[in-house]
């Protein structure tokens, strides 16, 4: 799947997966074959951490 190389939209993109579609980021990652590391650290860039508590960056 090709997902937004922008972190304000990779944001947007990964929290309405999470609100819509996945239980946690470990599954969105797995079933979107994407790497959770990367993924974490662009959003991190951003000022943003996944909430396991939320399921959502926050």
């Amino acid at each position: 799947m090709n997902i937004p190389k922008d972190p304000v939209m990779l944001l947007s993109f990964l929290n309405l997966k999470l609100r819509d579609e996945f239980s946690d980021l470990d599954d969105l990652c797995k079933s979107l074959d994407i790497d959770k590391t990367e993924v974490v650290g662009k959003i991190k860039t951003i000022g943003y951490d996944y909430s396991k508590a939320e399921n959502r960056f926050v």
